[in-house]
Formats: C-alpha cells, structure tokens, sequence
C-alpha cells in the first residue's frame, strides 16, 4: 500500500490542524493506521493508532486529549484532528500502515508502510 500525508502546516499555539492520510494499492480496511511524530535531533515517535475498523485506539500520553485519530475505510483514508496544539507538537509528521495486526502497536518498527510525512509548525 502506498501512503501519502498532507495537511501539515504552520500554526499558532491553541490552534487546530487536521493531518489526512490517503492510501493506495492494497485493501486499506485490513491495515491499522498509525501516526508518528520525528523533531529535529530526536527519535520517531508514537502519537496514536487505530484498528482496522476504528474500533481501537490509542494515544501517546503527550497528545491525549487533544488529538482525535479517525478514519474512513471507504474512502481509503486515515486522519489526525489535532486541537490545542503546542510549540512542543511541532515535528513532521507521518503516516503509517501496519498489515493485519490485531491490537494496534505503538511501535514504528511494527508498521510496514510509511508516507512521505509532513511538516506541523507551531509557533508560541
């Protein structure tokens, strides 16, 4: 599956992004969606993951509250609703697709497909 991110952006503290992942090749349905987060001179980190079908998710302790991770089978597409963001968000951020996996991993090596990432910017 190929996977491609958008939506990233420049924006100011308590504001709001929404990240969109659109895939394509393979049957989007039977792969969990994860989203990570790299900040310069730091490691690829967890930020949230969700089931097959949406019915589980899970969050970093960091984003908890203020991200919302959706998606949309039919259209083939996974999403991140980012709201109250902070200067300490700001990392380029990446979609990731893990083949038929039961309970979602919050670990990057557990994912097989990655998108290109895109750029969040939060200024204080």
């Amino acid at each position: 599956v190929q996977l491609q991110a958008s939506g990233g952006g420049l924006v100011q503290a308590g504001g709001s992004l929404s990240l969109s992942c659109s895939a394509s090749g393979r049957t989007f349905s039977v792969y969990t969606v994860g989203w990570f987060r790299q900040a310069p001179g730091k490691e690829r980190e967890f930020v949230a993951t969700i089931s097959w079908r949406g019915g589980t998710t899970y969050y970093a302790d960091s984003v908890k509250g203020r991200f919302t991770i959706s998606r949309d089978n039919a259209k083939n597409a996974g999403y991140l609703q980012m709201n109250s963001l902070k200067p300490e968000d700001t990392a380029v951020y990446y979609c990731a697709a893990d083949y038929l996996r039961v309970v979602p991993s919050t670990s990057p090596a557990a994912y097989d497909y990655w998108g290109q990432g895109t750029q969040v910017t939060v200024s204080s």
